[in-house]
């Protein structure tokens, strides 16, 4: 069953999620929100890459107005986070926000969250309900003998419902910990219970290495399992990093066509390039090509043209010289020097 065909569209500035629409891929700026200029150059960087939706921190009355400004500058929409100050979330609706994000467990009364709830429904902008493990309130955690799935699923659908209680349901929610087992059974207990768009995320998963795999395999699992409106790889690192994993999570699942999938070899002995170098640089280049193909990068020139053959195109090294190679074919010998710019050379000229 896939959970996500049945859940309620919200439009976020000009993106739609929810009702079965494409899964759509969020990262978050690391820089002063408050510094217009580097956040709307790391914002545009993100766009390149391929990023559907941004969010940017905003705790000071500073950030807030900048979040007009930032929005003059982008092409995607721009989600304010909101901690704990419900002022700075009337704010950033005020200064153009396509969207905010709140733990309504962290604004405070009812009264407050009330507000927020009038600002955004004069405007009906989206409002994105968060829920953390490492926030979960003291008596769910006594009630399940610490921090567990029934738990956060408790505390999202209290959170859901006080906004309800309000009048208003245009809303995304999100339930997510640094645990990822955990993670992957709150949602599997929340798609169950909640009829609204899901943001999924394994939270803290970590640095690019670390995190990479903790948010593959829970993010993987998730998507499976038919749930997951849009998406965040959460990293510690540059947030462009966040993109190319998120996209490739939802090619190898098959959920997002487009882009070149790169394949290689694991290396070996009969090695005698340096493969790893290669392989990067490539996998760099065809970030900026929209090609739905595949391209193969090989060690060697005994097994490549075999290797290669399930690929649209590929290069394979050999000692001072290497391949150029489609479907499996060998067109020709390439100076070693020249694989990459032989490479560069096909793809633009690809039909």
């Amino acid at each position: 069953m896939a959970y996500r065909d049945n859940t309620k569209v919200v439009h976020i500035g000009d993106r739609v999620i929810g009702g079965g629409n494409p899964i759509l891929i969020q990262s978050m700026t690391n820089t002063r929100t408050e510094d217009v200029k580097a956040t709307v150059e790391q914002i545009h960087r993100l766009e390149a890459a391929g990023c559907d939706i941004i969010r940017c921190t905003c705790p000071t009355e500073e950030a807030a107005r900048a979040i007009g400004e930032i929005r003059k500058q982008i092409s995607i929409p721009l989600v304010a986070d909101i901690h704990f100050d419900y002022k700075m979330a009337i704010a950033a609706m005020e200064n153009g926000a396509d969207k905010i994000r709140i733990n309504p467990g962290n604004i405070g009364s009812k009264e407050r969250i009330a507000a927020v709830v009038s600002c955004a429904k004069e405007r009906n902008i989206p409002i994105r309900v968060g829920v953390n493990s490492g926030s979960l309130e003291k008596d769910l955690v006594e009630k399940y003998h610490g921090v567990t799935a029934e738990g956060l699923v408790e505390s999202a659908i209290d959170k859901i419902g006080i906004i309800e209680d309000l009048g208003y349901d245009n809303m995304v929610v999100s339930i997510k910990s640094s645990n990822v087992m955990l993670c992957v059974k709150a949602h599997e207990l929340l798609a169950k219970q909640c009829s609204y768009p899901l943001h999924v995320g394994i939270t803290e998963a970590g640095t690019v290495y670390g995190g990479n795999i903790k948010s593959s395999v829970g993010l993987g699992i998730i998507l499976n399992e038919g749930i997951g409106d849009t998406i965040r790889v959460s990293l510690s690192g540059d947030p462009v990093e966040e993109i190319k994993t998120a996209k490739m999570i939802l090619r190898t699942l098959d959920i997002r066509k487009g882009g070149i999938e790169v394949i290689a070899c694991p290396t070996c002995g009969r090695t005698r390039i340096d493969l790893i170098g290669l392989a990067n640089k490539v996998e760099t280049l065809v970030q900026n090509y929209d090609l739905n193909i595949k391209v193969a990068v090989m060690g060697c020139a005994v097994n490549g043209p075999g290797e290669a053959k399930e690929a649209d195109i590929g290069i394979a090294g050999g000692d001072g010289e290497g391949l150029l190679i489609k479907h499996g074919e060998i067109i020709r010998k390439i100076p070693e020097d020249q694989l990459l710019s032989v490479l560069k050379e096909e793809l633009d000229n690809y039909r």
